[in-house]
């Protein structure tokens, strides 16, 4: 081994920790040609989880490590979000007791293609930031009172949607994606959410559908953070909205839900 491979090797070991993953661009910028790349994955001192990845060959591949590559090392705007967030912060971990099979992403721009071709055995689905919301790519502040890190499987954090964020990204995915049922007893379970975080989302979130399912929800549980919000500041817009065929129109919210959702499932 020459004394730059080695010089390259250790610099290799600072600066890509076991068990996250780069891809060709990011070897690049740190001075990795792809005829040295190929020497290195030929020795076995780098993998390749998918065409165009590279990792050392320690430590398991988790989606959690994924999402935290993206994050930290490659700079993506992907924060983990909805249904997913929601589970990982232990509000619905009586739904998916073995843990989601589904990761809900939201960034500005989608992930790199080679994410759908990782072997895990679960799969990423896509959200563009700005549903249901107005303003995130525009104000840190609100930003950085929607997200939070929570402890990754290595040193790095992992960057999620809080509770109340994590709500409407689960709302705005009703009813095509998420089950009423799943819903609402999730939400059943959110009692300690913040109303203040609540209310500056709910004046940021730019679908009515959403506001109104929101509410819909938190007066069924009869939540008591609901009565310290401000509804006058929240637009709910006007006429109906038909969310399920054949269902029961709410007359205070005029969304159409399932008539049978208190029957036992």
């Amino acid at each position: 081994m020459t004394e730059q491979t080695g010089r390259k090797l250790n610099q290799l070991e600072r600066t890509l920790p076991e068990g996250l993953l780069v891809d060709a661009g990011w070897m690049e910028q740190h001075g990795y040609s792809t005829s040295l790349r190929s020497q290195y994955v030929s020795a076995g001192w780098l993998v390749q989880p998918a065409r165009g990845t590279y990792k050392r060959p320690l430590g398991e591949l988790t989606w959690q490590k994924v999402v935290t590559s993206l994050q930290t090392l490659l700079k993506r705007d992907s924060t983990v979000g909805g249904r997913t967030a929601l589970d990982l912060q232990g509000f619905s971990h009586y739904l998916s007791v073995s843990g989601p099979s589904t990761i809900h992403l939201y960034g500005k721009e989608p992930p790199p293609g080679w994410l759908a071709k990782l072997p895990l055995k679960e799969t990423f689905r896509f959200h563009r930031t700005q549903v249901p919301f107005k303003s995130l790519s525009q104000a840190e502040k609100f930003q950085a009172d929607t997200l939070r890190q929570l402890s990754g499987p290595s040193e790095w954090p992992l960057t999620v949607s809080t509770p109340e964020r994590a709500l409407l990204e689960l709302l705005e995915e009703l009813p095509r994606h998420e089950s009423f049922h799943q819903v609402d007893m999730l939400v059943e379970g959110l009692r300690t959410l913040s109303p203040r975080r609540l209310q500056t989302l709910l004046a940021d979130c730019k679908s009515i559908k959403v506001k109104r399912l929101f509410f819909w929800f938190a007066e069924r549980h009869e939540h008591t953070w609901l009565k310290q919000i401000d509804r006058t500041a929240v637009d709910l817009g006007t006429g109906k909205r038909m969310l399920v065929k054949g269902g029961k129109l709410d007359p205070q919210y005029l969304i159409t839900v399932p008539d049978d959702l208190d029957a036992p499932v």
